[in-house]
């Protein structure tokens, strides 16, 4: 059984403990992928992200419209270099991880915009990440309005209005409920989507090492949440950490709705019958 961990390598996801605002998505990017590709080098990804800026670099300069230039972006990344998303994705971790997007050309909506913002950052496009409902996007504010672009559908440009419509056809909301969603997400806000995007897939299939992970850092980040502890101590049985699970449940207990209480009680001797075989 590994040692919890510390994050005194992760940098820039520590920036987050404080809600800095200087957060680099790449490399906070990189950091989670490293949880489950240990030892992995960033270089190579970032030396990727170089290149493309230094390919666009010339023809942005170039561009007579900032229509223009997100065009140019769109082009090299999705059509030149093949890279957006497909439904196969939300079945494969590594569709969560930067460097195996770039590696394998298909990735989940919210590292496809990350990588999209990596490369526009590169070349002068202030492009956003938003954090919308069933769908993550990025927006630019060009001088004749704001766009949204989809990295997900190959770099599908949309009109405020447009995206309003699809966003909602898709989910389901009233457009009340989406308009406040399509403002710039902070940092902190995206890589709480990315951690429960990969929760959600872990748990669904019962990979409880790789989901304790996950849950850890969701946990780590807000630690005052009734409901991320309360997760920890359930994936820390099935990851078979019940020393952890048995404090976790304890503190849970105290604060617990009393819906809650007979579960977690019913855990709790889980958690000691599995302790006891483990000694």
């Amino acid at each position: 059984m590994t040692s919890e961990p510390t994050y005194a390598c992760d940098a820039e996801f520590l920036k987050l403990f404080t809600r800095r605002a200087d957060v680099d998505l790449t490399l906070v990017s990189l950091e989670l992928a490293r949880d489950a590709q240990p030892g992995l080098d960033f270089r190579p990804t970032l030396e990727w992200l170089d290149a493309r800026g230094r390919e666009l670099a010339g023809a942005v300069a170039r561009s007579r419209t900032d229509a223009d230039a997100v065009r140019l972006l769109v082009e090299c990344l999705s059509e030149r270099h093949g890279i957006y998303g497909d439904e196969a994705c939300y079945e494969r971790a590594e569709s969560s991880y930067l460097n195996r997007v770039i590696e394998t050309g298909r990735g989940l909506p919210i590292t496809l915009s990350i990588l999209y913002m990596a490369v526009a950052e590169r070349v002068g496009i202030d492009l956003r990440g938003v954090s919308a409902p069933r769908h993550f996007l990025t927006r630019y504010e060009s001088v004749d309005g704001t766009v949204f672009i989809d990295p997900f559908s190959r770099g599908r440009i949309m009109s405020q209005r447009a995206c309003m419509k699809w966003l909602c056809d898709i989910s389901g909301l009233a457009k009340a409920d989406i308009r406040s969603s399509l403002k710039p997400a902070a940092s902190r806000t995206i890589v709480k989507r990315m951690l429960n995007n990969l929760k959600a897939l872990y748990v669904k299939q019962e990979k409880w090492p790789a989901a304790w992970m996950v849950q850890h850092r969701l946990t780590a980040l807000t630690p005052g949440s009734y409901q991320e502890r309360r997760d920890l101590a359930l994936i820390s049985i099935r990851a078979n950490r019940p020393g952890s699970a048995i404090d976790l449940l304890q503190s849970c207990l105290r604060t617990c709705p009393n819906k809650e209480k007979s579960a977690l009680e019913h855990h709790l001797r889980e958690a000691n019958s599995q302790l006891c075989r483990w000694n």
